[in-house]
């Protein structure tokens, strides 16, 4: 709601609403170049096509924060799980939260900016995932690019500054930020770091954040590796069609390499649909993962020969 951002930020919303022309939400995010922007309107970040700056991310401007010298930062939570204000995310929701840290995470890893909406609610912003009357109030392009200055796992949040890089706000204005947004501090047992200690446990753990994302969106993933084909997950759509066989690798902190059998290899060689899926940080709330096609898997971070 408005009343709850910040008087400057919300002076750049309103100049910004009074100067452009008027857009509904998708028209905006289809003039910064989203493809179906139609289809992709509820999404909480997308990717352009034909820009540097290809990721673009929804900031609600509630918990946008101004620190020293007029620095505006954003903190964003690694926790895909929990909503806003606290209590647990839908399996729809979760989704929507992993894919967006999955593109926030993509444009980290290239050190490249993020553009941005900002954007209000019409309740107010620790509801707005509870309340079913949610829904957006005001969303505008940000001129200005941001970037993400620090990607903490173990903090489990990630910093955006808007503007030039290398400044950070002070540990005054961290914890403020953190107490806004009703983020708390991770309990050690829910560190991304500590997970399984055994490969099979890791395993097990990329498969199930495998199986959960597919399932996110109707796909039938079946677990098959017991049967020793080369692959793990089949992944079928509701008609019984094979669309995926994906051999799964999970890595964390400390364990960030594996291998691929000799049966994995060869069904690399013979291609389509196989897949390598390399799932990082598999044990924790945080986990994304990357697919790759079998004339690419020498690539993928981590790989040993074998």
């Amino acid at each position: 709601m408005d009343k709850e951002v910040d008087p400057a930020v919300l002076g750049v919303i309103n100049e910004k609403r009074l100067m452009g022309e008027k857009r509904t939400p998708v028209e905006i995010i289809a003039r910064m170049g989203v493809f179906d922007a139609r289809e992709k309107a509820a999404d909480l970040a997308w990717l352009a096509t034909g820009d540097n700056l290809n990721v673009i991310a929804t900031l609600w401007a509630e918990l946008v924060n101004v620190g020293a010298g007029g620095r505006w930062f954003y903190l964003e939570s690694l926790n895909p799980q929990v909503r806003i204000g606290g209590g647990a995310r839908s399996a729809q929701q979760a989704q929507r939260a992993k894919d967006r840290l999955g593109l926030l995470k993509r444009a980290h890893d290239a050190d490249r900016g993020v553009r941005v909406v900002l954007q209000t609610n019409r309740v107010p912003v620790l509801e707005m995932e509870s309340d079913k009357s949610a829904r957006v109030s005001v969303r505008v392009p940000d001129d200005e690019e941001w970037h993400i200055a620090e990607w903490d796992a173990d903090r489990q949040i990630a910093l955006l500054v808007r503007g030039a890089r290398g400044w950070m706000p002070g540990d005054a204005d961290l914890q403020a930020a953190r107490a806004r947004a009703a983020m708390p501090e991770p309990a050690p047992e829910a560190d991304a770091l500590a997970g399984p200690a055994s490969p099979e446990e890791l395993h097990a753990a990329a498969m199930e954040h495998l199986t959960k994302h597919f399932a996110g969106y109707g796909y039938k993933a079946e677990n098959v590796t017991a049967q020793g084909l080369g692959w793990d997950i089949e992944v079928s759509d509701k008609k019984g069609k094979t669309l995926l066989k994906i051999a799964v690798k999970g890595t964390k902190s400390g364990m960030p390499a594996f291998q691929l059998t000799s049966a994995e290899r060869a069904c690399a060689k013979a291609g389509d649909p196989w897949r390598l899926a390399v799932v990082s940080d598999a044990p924790g709330p945080a986990a994304q993962h990357k697919l790759y096609r079998g004339s690419e898997v020498d690539s993928a971070p981590g790989l040993l020969p074998s």
